[in-house]
């Protein structure tokens, strides 16, 4: 493998086009920047990360392309006789594996995330810092709350059940604890609660939902 290097342990799941709770990180091996492109300003960034540059900020594990666990010179190296055509030269990747979380309040819950352009969107969002999430009680079955994005959709109308994490109208997020019939897009689904724990986490109040990636 000499560009992207994908870790799909949930694999199965996504050849089969159902739910995952783990997302896999995608990382492209020697793109130190994080730029999607392997170039020469990836080993200078490598270099002077390496000398203790000032404000130099890489992606470590694209950058560690022999993927021993630490990025040294060998590593710029590689990728200079990468970006010059070096006879066999594979540059590979530590990788990353960060899972999808999710907070209501002070409380985390378990969820099992879909497999769609809207989740990924998501992720992507809550990449760098949580994604804070203001939600208002609604219709006395969810709450609601904007997402301060536009993302991706697929709206299906659908029934909903107690703990189902929808996309409305692209940038609203809705969790329920009751249900409601309606086109949305499936964001995800609570499992780890009954219906008497959500109606307790979303019923008596405005709450804040809080998503982060670790």
């Amino acid at each position: 493998m000499k560009k992207t290097i994908v870790w799909l342990t949930v694999f199965c799941l996504l050849i089969a086009g159902v739910s995952i709770s783990v997302i896999a990180v995608r990382k492209t091996a020697g793109d130190a920047d994080g730029n999607g492109v392997v170039n020469l300003r990836d080993v200078v960034l490598t270099l002077r990360h390496l000398t203790g540059g000032w404000d130099v900020s890489i992606d470590e594990h694209a950058a560690d392309v022999d993927a021993d666990g630490d990025v040294t010179a060998k590593d710029a190296v590689q990728v200079t006789r990468y970006l010059a055509g070096g006879w066999d030269v594979t540059l590979q990747t530590t990788g990353e594996e960060k899972q999808l979380t999710m907070h209501i309040g002070g409380t985390p819950v378990a969820v099992q995330w879909e497999d769609n352009e809207s989740v990924e969107a998501l992720c992507a969002l809550a990449a760098d810092a949580p994604l804070m999430i203001s939600m208002s009680m609604y219709g006395g079955f969810e709450q609601v709350g904007s997402i301060g994005k536009t993302l991706p959709r697929n709206d299906v109308r659908i029934t909903t059940d107690c703990g189902d994490i929808v996309l409305y109208s692209g940038n609203q997020m809705v969790v329920f604890y009751g249900s409601n019939t309606w086109a949305y897009t499936k964001l995800g689904h609570i499992t780890d609660k009954t219906a008497q724990e959500m109606a307790a986490l979303l019923s008596n109040g405005n709450v804040t939902i809080t998503i982060t990636m670790q």
